[in-house]
């Protein structure tokens, strides 16, 4: 256990930049914290203490605002930035050196039974606000962006993007319907609706007013 969190402080000193040392990494980081609650809730869920599993899972949900079903499997070096608002399900697996962002759901689409989660591979990142749903696997070395959201098998060493999520890149080549994704300049199809609706009743008016003056 010792081993698991001193690995783990080192792992967010290596990714997280505004990390200065391990003492902060240890005693004040709640992904941290909510690693450790894990790891214990999780033993009771293996020993069929349920209601003790549940007890410390709620703790830790209350503590650091992440919560993480106690039959959740998680790997080693497991990363949570920023970490509220994050929902790990019963179902769910996650390998190691893995780095998750705020507001990130593995959960399930009420569709399925037994497993109901989705599985993570090995240095698996998932940007913020990312929603992955459904028992299917996403590769080792693969790149969720922010805010997508994936019902569908990643291969591994893949990029994926948007809602629902495709692959936009597979071991750093472009796959051939990708285009450039720009996550701020973001055209908003609503508003494109509306313009042309305008357009279009723009030139019945000028058509109305065309035939009125003969």
């Amino acid at each position: 256990m010792f081993d698991e969190l001193l690995e783990t402080v080192n792992a967010y000193l290596m990714r997280d930049p505004a990390a200065k040392n391990p003492f902060e990494v240890l005693f004040l980081y709640p992904g941290v914290k909510a690693v450790c609650y894990h790891r214990r809730a999780h033993w009771c869920y293996e020993h069929n203490l349920m209601f003790l599993a549940r007890m410390i899972s709620q703790m830790g949900r209350h503590r650091t605002g992440i919560e993480i079903h106690p039959g959740a499997k998680i790997g080693r070096r497991l990363v949570i930035d920023h970490g509220m608002g994050i929902v790990i399900g019963e179902t769910a697996e996650i390998g190691d050196d893995c780095l998750i962002y705020h507001g990130v759901t593995l959960g399930g689409t009420g569709k399925d039974s037994g497993k109901r989660h989705p599985t993570i591979g090995n240095n698996v990142l998932i940007g913020t606000g990312a929603k992955v749903l459904g028992p299917f696997k996403v590769g080792d070395n693969s790149r969720i962006a922010a805010n997508s959201v994936v019902l569908s098998e990643i291969p591994p060493d893949s990029t994926a993007v948007g809602i629902p999520a495709r692959v936009v890149k597979r071991k750093g080549v472009k796959v051939d319907y990708a285009t450039e994704v720009d996550q701020v300049s973001i055209s908003d199809p609503v508003a494109e609706e509306l313009a042309e609706i305008r357009k279009a009743l723009c030139e019945m008016n000028t058509r109305l007013q065309n035939m009125e003056t003969k």
